[in-house]
């Protein structure tokens, strides 16, 4: 083991998401520790232990709802962070930006900032949010992020589109994806003829994701087919589970609950096709749902919403097919279609899979990470 890289301490610091978050923890963290460097990782509601080389530290996240929640928080991650002394701080929320910045310009740290995803968009869409707070609150973030960007060390974002929102703004700005870990869907698969005739959706459950028109889909395609959703992740707003349960299409439904990340493989081998139908918001239209690649990686087709973004992909591997995702009759159509044409999907499905193990793999990322690190020590 490289000495030099064991006294060197990185410390990731988020104050929203958990300790076993897959990009965080078992993408960069892990990614790190492997190649030698003392991790430890800030995490809310994570109990303090060491986990697969990484040492996580908890906080006790309050409980008063979102926005006090955004305001106190960051402060007890900043009390623990500046205790871990560490040489680098990568944080990954908005809300730890002012953190970032004391431990930049005051403690003279190294300092990352991960964008997830255009926080400035997104906040638009907080339904906890009154309606009248949404915008100012998403131009104080850009106001903010923009500010602080230039006193980083790194601007270290998942898409493209986030990157080029900060090129002309940071120094050192570079993209770091997250595309699946291919270890995790290295076992051999399902044959096609053993799998249920059943479509699939896993992750955040929410209107915007396109949870009614899934249920409107499978509801219309029950008259030319016996299809099936299994649907896995939780609700938004909770209230939301009552209102889709209560309809027709919920009877063909197998409802999983949360599933465990490291389950997620085994469950799509249960499916013919992977939904990804998030509703034309601007946030969404120039992201990378990570499921859409967790989907390829599987060796499933997609059904996936007809953006440019998307397109590119999708057409340009030949994993899928492309539709209105406000359209329930044509994501039915398309359901229908793959159930009824198996060889297509299938062969759908195994080209996506090259294109995950030829392209879109966290193994590409995890060596920009690294010379990131390396840059920073050099």
């Amino acid at each position: 083991m490289n000495s030099k890289k064991t006294a060197i301490h990185i410390c990731h610091m988020t104050s929203v998401h958990p300790a076993t978050d897959v990009r965080i923890f078992k993408k960069e963290c892990h990614s790190l520790a492997k190649a030698g460097y003392n991790v430890s990782l800030i995490a809310p509601e994570g109990k303090s232990e060491n986990k697969e080389g990484v040492r996580i530290v908890g906080i006790h996240p309050s409980k008063r709802g979102p926005l006090f929640r955004m305001i106190v928080d960051p402060w007890k991650v900043l009390q623990v962070s500046l205790k871990e002394d560490a040489h680098v701080y990568h944080f990954h929320d908005p809300e730890l930006l002012g953190a970032g910045l004391l431990l930049k310009l005051l403690a003279k740290k190294a300092v990352i900032y991960d964008v997830h995803e255009d926080y400035s968009l997104s906040i638009q869409t907080k339904t906890w949010l009154p309606r009248w707070a949404r915008k100012p609150l998403s131009w104080i973030i850009k106001y903010f992020e923009n500010f602080s960007a230039k006193y980083f060390n790194c601007i270290l974002s998942a898409t493209p589109a986030i990157a080029k929102r900060f090129d002309s703004i940071s120094k050192n700005s570079i993209i770091v994806q997250n595309f699946p870990l291919l270890d995790e869907f290295s076992q051999k698969g399902v044959s096609w003829q053993e799998r249920h005739n059943a479509v699939i959706y896993v992750g955040a459950i929410h209107t915007f994701r396109g949870i009614k028109e899934m249920i409107n889909a499978l509801e219309i395609a029950q008259k030319k087919t016996d299809a099936k959703l299994i649907l896995a992740g939780s609700f938004y707003p909770k209230s939301l589970k009552k209102e889709i349960q209560a309809h027709l299409g919920w009877k063909h439904v197998e409802y999983k609950g949360v599933v465990p990340h490291k389950e997620l493989a085994s469950l799509l081998a249960q499916a013919k096709a992977g939904l990804v139908l998030i509703h034309p918001v601007t946030r969404y239209r120039t992201s990378y749902p990570t499921k859409l690649f967790e989907y390829m990686a599987g060796g499933i087709p997609v059904i996936a919403s007809d953006f440019v973004l998307w397109r590119e992909i999708i057409e340009g591997t030949g994993c899928g097919l492309l539709v209105d995702p406000l359209d329930s009759q044509a994501i039915a159509d398309s359901i229908v279609y793959l159930l009824e044409h198996p060889k297509e999907a299938a062969e759908m499905g195994r080209r996506g899979k090259k294109a995950v193990e030829e392209m879109y793999n966290w193994s590409k990322e995890e060596r920009k990470l690294l010379q990131l690190y390396k840059d920073l020590f050099e």
